[in-house]
């Protein structure tokens, strides 16, 4: 009998997960399925406990559970803690640990995969949702030389800074209109991007020595990627590489080795 895994969402129906483990688990041979389950925006709590009652292995958590899910778990690792969200759930005697790996995945895409710097680099975070929380640490942790919050709603990105601040970076917050200089790696988790949508941003952000990354994904590049590229950034890049980098960082948790992410990517790359 397989081994039983599945991400949760609402909606979930988009997600590539399923064919990321699934490929993962062909490196080796080990036999596990993994499923999409779409659950009621009031109803996570309960199918959760019932997908791990039913023997489930493990679990991802996307849009809009990560920080309900964190509400849930009995054990956190520090870094699930730190971001005050989940993305990685599984049961131990009972118990439910969490953790986060939205951070490493990013990282890992950005540097080894991208081949782009980021100590000693201005780095601009749009956005300050559940999406945020998990990557900041792990930016925090590259030694950038000044991380930027800016979103919308200042209040929102201000508590991000309160909360992530002491770190031994300079942090600050900002409304979008209140953005008139340029970044050397400018990140875009404004979710509107999903829907083909983006705020109006000054041009003098993004320039030939400037870096763009879209953390959403699709068939099209994003309003986010568009723009940047029409301001003449030296590169341009979706998060479909953070999407399997933080899957293999969530199979390592549950099955105890690290999948080759290169295929993976290539293959989801081709479609």
């Amino acid at each position: 009998m397989s081994d039983r895994y599945a991400v949760f969402g609402n909606p979930v129906s988009h997600s590539r997960s399923p064919d990321i483990h699934h490929a993962f688990a062909a490196q080796r041979g080990d036999a596990l399925t993994y499923e999409r389950i779409e659950a009621p925006v009031d109803g996570f709590e309960a199918a959760v406990t019932a997908f791990f009652d039913a023997g489930g292995r493990g679990a991802n958590v996307t849009v809009p559970f990560k920080e309900q899910a964190f509400g849930l778990c009995d054990r956190l690792t520090e870094r699930a803690r730190q971001a005050g969200a989940v993305n990685t759930l599984w049961r131990v005697d009972g118990r439910l640990h969490g953790d986060n790996t939205d951070g490493p995945g990013l990282v890992t895409d950005l540097r080894a995969n991208q081949g782009w710097a980021l100590a000693g680099r201005r780095v601009l975070v749009l956005g300050a949702g559940g999406a945020v929380r998990g990557v900041i640490g792990p930016l925090l942790a590259q030694a950038p030389s000044e991380l930027v919050i800016a979103n919308r709603t200042l209040g929102r990105a201000e508590a991000l800074v309160e909360r992530f601040s002491g770190q031994g970076v300079p942090m600050h917050a900002a409304g979008l209109a209140q953005l008139h200089e340029p970044f050397d790696v400018l990140i875009n988790a404004i979710s509107a991007g999903l829907h083909g949508e983006m705020p109006a941003l000054d041009p003098a952000l993004a320039g030939p020595g400037s870096v763009a990354y879209d953390m959403v994904y699709g068939a099209q590049p994003t309003p986010f990627m568009r723009w940047a590229r029409s301001l003449n950034a030296a590169a341009v890049c979706d998060g479909l590489g953070m999407l399997v980098e933080q899957a293999a960082e969530a199979f390592q948790v549950w099955r105890g080795w690290r999948p080759d992410t290169a295929p993976v990517l290539a293959q989801l790359r081709r479609g």
